[in-house]
């Protein structure tokens, strides 16, 4: 946990406003959108209806048993949910982005498992539609995971500053024939 001192503060206060903010978000739609019908927005590309998922994304796992949907959309995330932390807390290589973009996806699939263990269910309550496409009913908590997953996307695709070095100074094959071609 050598990098613990650094980082605790950033990763602790972008869990925080994930998790207060889809909370209070949540806490608004049961107030003012349960039971009610779906309020459109913005030339109907926005939409407020509110849904209890007790699936994962999409519903997924919806229809399994108590047992079993407990381990896979509780335990399984919350394990993963630790071993993230973990990881942003021992990885070196971990720029100032990669650690909010994780903590993003922690706070995220935090404020999930809390609605899974309150109420049995996570909240769901925005749904977008434009050009003929549109997003299952998501929230805040979806958005920040999706947000942290975009901001991660491009660390993704880098090469590695180790790799990159290593084949700098690893002569190239061109070089290799062009050296034993001379030796011989």
């Amino acid at each position: 946990m050598k990098y613990f001192k650094a980082r605790w503060l950033p990763v602790a206060i972008a869990i925080a406003i994930t998790v207060i903010l889809d909370q209070w978000t949540k806490q608004l739609a049961i107030e003012h959108l349960q039971g009610q019908p779906d309020q459109f927005y913005l030339n109907d590309i926005l939409r407020f209806t509110f849904v209890r998922n007790t699936g994962a994304f999409l519903s997924l796992g919806a229809d399994f048993g108590p047992v079993l949907r407990t381990l896979l959309l509780e335990g399984f995330p919350a394990i993963l949910l630790v071993a993230l932390l973990v990881y942003i807390f021992r990885e070196r290589r971990l720029n100032g982005w990669q650690v909010v973009a994780l903590a993003l996806i922690v706070g995220g699939g935090l404020s999930n498992i809390v609605d899974r263990l309150m109420l049995g269910h996570v909240v769901d309550m925005l749904h977008l539609k434009l050009f003929g496409l549109q997003t299952g009913i998501f929230n805040v908590a979806d958005m920040a995971i999706m947000a942290g997953m975009f901001i991660m996307l491009p660390f993704a695709f880098a090469k590695d500053d180790e790799e990159e070095r290593t084949e700098e100074a690893a002569p190239s094959d061109r070089e290799t024939t062009a050296i034993q071609q001379s030796a011989d």
